[in-house]
Formats: C-alpha cells, sequence, structure tokens
C-alpha cells in the first residue's frame, strides 16, 4: 500500500481491455522473435528491418505496461496519455510494414533447401505479426477520443493520430529517397526534399510538444491555432512537391514516364521516384483531412462554448 492507502500496482494496467491489449501484443512480440530467431530467421536488409521492427515495439511496450503497472509515469515530466497512445499509433504501423514485407521476401510457395518446417515457421511469425498489429490497433481505439467524451489529451484526436501517420508516410518517402531517388539533379527535386523534410520536422515538433505537455510554450497564440497554422503551410507545401516531383521524374524532358527494361529489381531508380510521388501524394491528402477535421473541431468547440456562455 501507498502512503495514499491505495495498492502499489495499478489494477487498471492489469484488469481493463487496455491491460488486456497490452498483454496480448507483450504475447505476440515474444512469440515473434522467439519463432525467428529460433527456426524462421531473418537475413538482408529486409530481414533486419523487421526484426528490429519487432524488438523495438517488444522493449517499448514492456516499458510502457512496467511504467502504467507500477505508476512510475507520474515522475517523468510527459503526458502520460498523448505517450502511450502515440507508442501505440507507432507500434502500429510499424507491424503494418513487418508484416508485409516479412512475408513477401520469405515466405515462398515451395519449400526451401531448409525444409518445409522453416517455411511454416515463417507463416506463424507473419500470422503472430498480423496478430500484433491488431492488439496495438486495439490500443488505439481504445484511447481514442470519441465525440461526446472529454478529450484526455490531443494525440487522442483524429488530428493527433493523422500526425503519427504522417510522420511515418514521410519516412517512407525519406527511405525511398536514400535507395536511389536520384533527388540532386534538379533544383526543383532539390525543392521537394527540403519540403519532406521541413514538414517531417513542423510535425515532430508538434508531436513531442505535446508529448512533453508543453502547449502553452507558444505564447503568441493558442496551440490548437498554431497546429492549424502549421498543418496549413505544410498543406500547400505538400501539394507544390506533389506536383513538382512527378513533372521533374516522369516527363519526357526531364525523365522517363516508362519503367526502364534493364532497371534492377529492388535497385531501381524509377521504382523510388515512383514510391516517392505516390506517398507524396498520399501525405498530401493526410495533411488536407487534418486541416479539415482540426477547423471543424475548433468551430464545434467554440459553438458549444458560447452556447454554454448564453
Amino acid at each position: 500500500m501507498d502512503s495514499q492507502g491505495g495498492p502499489y500496482l495499478n489494477r487498471r494496467a492489469l484488469l481493463s481491455p487496455l491491460g488486456a491489449a497490452r498483454l496480448c501484443q507483450l504475447a505476440t512480440g515474444c512469440a515473434v522473435i522467439a519463432m525467428v530467431t529460433h527456426s524462421a530467421g531473418y537475413s538482408g536488409s529486409h530481414g533486419v528491418f523487421c526484426m528490429a521492427v519487432w524488438c523495438f515495439c517488444f522493449a517499448m511496450t514492456v516499458l510502457v505496461f512496467f511504467l502504467d503497472a507500477t505508476r512510475l509515469y507520474s515522475c517523468l515530466p510527459i503526458s502520460w496519455d498523448n505517450l502511450t497512445v502515440t507508442c501505440a499509433a507507432i507500434a502500429a504501423l510499424m507491424y503494418v510494414t513487418a508484416s508485409v514485407v516479412y512475408p513477401l521476401f520469405f515466405i515462398q510457395s515451395e519449400c526451401p533447401y531448409a525444409g518445409c518446417d522453416v517455411r511454416n515457421y515463417r507463416i506463424a511469425v507473419t500470422v503472430c505479426s498480423i496478430l500484433g498489429t491488431l492488439a496495438y490497433g486495439a490500443e488505439v481505439a481504445l484511447c481514442r477520443a470519441r465525440p461526446g467524451q472529454a478529450v484526455v489529451g490531443y494525440m487522442a484526436t483524429v488530428s493527433g493520430l493523422l500526425k503519427v501517420v504522417q510522420g511515418f508516410v514521410a519516412c517512407v518517402i525519406f527511405g525511398a529517397l536514400a535507395n536511389g531517388g536520384q533527388y540532386s539533379r534538379y533544383a526543383a527535386t532539390i525543392y521537394c526534399v527540403v519540403v519532406y523534410a521541413f514538414c517531417f520536422s513542423l510535425t515532430t515538433m508538434v508531436v513531442v510538444t505535446t508529448v512533453c505537455g508543453r502547449t502553452k510554450s507558444v505564447r503568441c497564440m493558442p496551440f490548437d491555432r498554431f497546429v492549424v497554422v502549421c498543418t496549413l503551410l505544410e498543406v500547400l507545401l505538400y501539394m507544390s512537391a506533389s506536383v513538382v516531383w512527378p513533372v521533374y521524374c516522369f516527363d519526357n524532358k526531364y525523365g522517363s514516364p516508362w519503367r526502364p527494361s534493364s532497371c534492377p529489381h529492388g535497385k531501381c531508380p524509377w521504382d523510388s521516384k515512383v514510391v516517392v510521388a505516390v506517398f507524396s501524394l498520399a501525405n498530401f491528402l493526410l495533411y488536407m483531412a487534418d486541416l479539415i477535421y482540426s477547423q471543424r473541431t475548433c468551430f464545434i468547440s467554440s459553438r458549444l462554448s458560447t452556447n454554454s456562455r448564453a
């Protein structure tokens, strides 16, 4: 018992739907890591990436579960609710990626030279990874703010969750640029890369500021207005990049609209340019949805506050 007469452990972290979701995350993560290291195996950059994702998410979940169960998070200068939903959203996106990449590169219809046991283990790894994705998605759904309920933290809103997805999509763009993006040929494509980096920095700053509970540090305007201003700027920048990048990569004057026949699979610069173009448009739509939702939320909030004063 603590000094206030309560139990040392947080029962809600153990005996609640949220606690059950985190226990499922730990179980699936442990099963995936055990099967991969035992027999399924991993090799190459794609295998290392998947293993790093599973290990990182497992370690992060262990830390979150331990701090929540022991209430030690109260000693940290952070917004715990914002941190946990952010971690769950990031883990869900990373698990989705690993659940697609691992079977794509490691599962074959025929048994490999090592035998069918290895293939069966890899199928089991994929299934457990998908279950882990559902477990992290369940935590996000349980923590997400719903209409009519008190908002615990900004990251639990649709706008906050969109910030996580936007940052993740930007990381995919950076990965494609690093894999033969050939963006240094023209000043226009360099401008697009600067746009991606600047918008990613803005989004990361908003997320970190929210998680650290420093939303009052913006002195010239309220934090929600600051977020809307940043989102509008990001919409305009991504709109320009979504137009400029395809023109300078696929127009006949600057590049090729068709994939070169001699381009090797897996290391083709043209493929990387397509990935950048597609995800640039996807992030533009995400920022647009974020702007519309944020503006709608602020309008409804102002209407409610006006009616309450009346």
